[in-house]
């Protein structure tokens, strides 16, 4: 009979599955004892691949974004297991303080970071980002446990924000994203997510985009040149 699994074990087991779209912890059990066996350990866990985990269980997981399962298996070596980091300090901010700003939403797992997959980010930051000023307005918690639809869920969550930046997102996802007329924006390599709002504040004060500019309230003659700035050769 296998060894009772221990608590750490446990809550790398129920972080990893929160990681993954409509999966139980007992659904990643057992696909876990197909992997590594059972009782998992951190030693059998040390070795997981995000291929292994696909493979498994004839392909239990077969469909899931990559970028998902590799959170999963991040949580299950332990990795982020001890990240007590609390939402950072908000700014002060009152509705018009900033005019032509633009909000933003940041998906975030600890701290300050911009390093959350849009399906298992714990956070989601919120910032309000004009030509000259950067402010932290909201820490929004992305508790999508026991919701039918976890992506709808998570665009609802951000409604009010017009950019979003992830360190990864499926198409599908995506999609809920853009319905929800929000803009997301793949940053793989991540980093601080006030460092990628001060470069944002820069894009805006010289050559933002046409879709950004739109987002800007900028008219559209205002627009057609930004584009056009753009597209002009060096």
């Amino acid at each position: 009979m296998p060894s009772p699994i221990s608590e750490d074990m446990a809550l790398r087991i129920g972080l990893a599955a929160r990681a993954l779209p409509d999966t139980t912890p007992a659904d990643l059990l057992r696909v876990l004892a197909a992997a590594v066996g059972l009782p998992p350990t951190a030693e059998t866990l040390a070795a997981l691949k995000v291929k292994d985990l696909k493979a498994a269980a004839e392909g239990a997981f077969a469909d899931i974004d990559t970028g998902a399962l590799k959170s999963a298996v991040a949580f299950l070596k332990g990795d982020g297991v001890a990240d007590v980091d609390p939402p950072p300090a908000l700014d002060a901010y009152a509705e018009g303080d900033m005019p032509g700003s633009v909000r933003v939403a940041c998906a975030s797992n600890g701290g300050e970071a911009l390093d959350g997959h849009f399906g298992s980010a714990r956070r989601f930051l919120v910032y309000q980002v004009s030509t000259d000023e950067t402010r932290l307005i909201d820490a929004r918690m992305a508790d999508d446990r026991g919701r039918e639809d976890k992506n709808a869920y998570r665009a609802e969550l951000i409604r009010d924000c017009r950019v979003l930046y992830v360190a990864s997102i499926g198409g599908p996802a995506a999609a809920k994203v853009v319905k929800a007329d929000i803009h997301p924006v793949k940053d793989a390599a991540g980093g601080s997510a006030r460092d990628r709002m001060l470069a944002l504040q820069g894009v805006l004060a010289t050559k933002p985009p046409p879709w950004l500019a739109k987002v800007m309230g900028q008219t559209p003659e205002e627009r057609i040149r930004f584009g056009r700035d753009a597209e002009a050769p060096a």
